[in-house]
């Protein structure tokens, strides 16, 4: 009996032992840290090197804390730009636990840091959309200087102009990490980086956007179609113009070949009539008759004087009858 109750007081011993070795040890895993907990209250340093550690059982509590990179993903909040444009903007960020003693005693939980992390992030977004203007929050290019749509190009008006930004979006997200980083820290939390995931207008604005949009493509096509139009007409007087020159050369050698032609009749007229008194009697005889047909038809009526040449072969047929 005495050797039956000795085993079954080792037994209980060795169960004793096992239960206050497995409360009084812990694993630290390379991706958390470990705060130690008496009676509710952090004691000690974080341990944060990997491996088996030990802490009194059933007095002490060993709280993890994650030690990796954490992502926040805030959600999408219409909110004014300083020109008072309202827009939807999404975030994201990244951050990590720097000093998990402070995370603890400040914010508890990983619940606790997501409202912290919304409320301070959120915020800070909210106050640099109010200090710039749309183009600042959704542009950004290496030398910051002004841009032009090159479809229009050639244009004389500044449509399709892209103004110049004194800042752009980097440098604003920049500015937002800036600033949450020092409210964070108090916290026991580093932020890592900050971005814009998606810029949107809301649905009122963007009808207006579009609208204008509409209305500028419009007004670029109806410069297009003015500067055609002048074109045309430039062109067609200048065809006018040609037109003109080339008739007027023509009429002008369609003359000069007559009038030379017509003086060499005339010369070859001359030479064929001016061979004997007869021949030139002739010849004044027929350009005579020739006139006589031209002149006169049935509704003709003619006044000449006495001494007229043009009457000398019609008053010599009077006397002749």
């Amino acid at each position: 009996m005495k050797s039956g109750a000795t085993l079954v007081a080792v037994g209980i011993l060795l169960v004793a032992g096992l239960i206050v070795l497995s409360s009084s040890a812990y694993t630290v895993l390379e991706t958390e840290q470990v705060i130690i907990t008496q009676f509710g209250r952090p004691i000690g340093e974080p341990v944060t090197d990997a491996g088996l550690h030990f802490k009194t059982p059933f007095v002490q509590e060993a709280i993890r804390i994650e030690k990796r990179i954490l992502p926040w993903d805030g959600e999408p909040k219409e909110m004014p730009t300083k020109d008072k444009t309202y827009i939807i903007v999404d975030a994201f960020g990244r951050w990590r636990i720097k000093d998990p003693l402070r995370y603890y005693e400040r914010l508890r939980d990983d619940a606790g840091a997501e409202t912290r992390l919304d409320d301070i992030l959120g915020s800070e977004i909210r106050n640099a959309v109010a200090n710039h203007e749309l183009i600042e929050m959704i542009r950004t290019t290496k030398d910051r200087t002004p841009m032009k749509d090159d479809s229009i190009s050639n244009t004389m008006t500044n449509l399709g102009v892209l103004y110049a930004i004194r800042r752009g979006r980097t440098l604003v997200e920049e500015d937002i990490k800036k600033a949450a980083t020092d409210k964070l820290i108090e916290f026991g939390i580093e932020l890592l980086d900050i971005r814009f995931k998606r810029i949107n207008y809301n649905e009122t604005v963007r009808r207006q956007i579009y609208a204008r949009m509409i209305s500028e493509r419009q007004r670029i096509a109806e410069e297009f179609r003015s500067q055609g139009m002048e074109k045309a007409a430039e062109i067609l007087g200048n065809r006018d113009k040609e037109l003109l020159e080339i008739e007027s050369s023509a009429y002008k050698d369609i003359q000069k070949i007559q009038g030379d032609a017509d003086a060499t009749a005339t010369k070859t007229y001359a030479e064929a009539y001016n061979q004997s008194p007869e021949s030139v009697e002739w010849y004044e005889f027929v350009k005579t008759m020739e006139s006589y047909r031209t002149m006169l038809n049935q509704d003709s009526t003619m006044i000449l004087s006495t001494d007229s040449e043009l009457f000398r072969y019609l008053k010599s047929i009077e006397l002749q009858k």
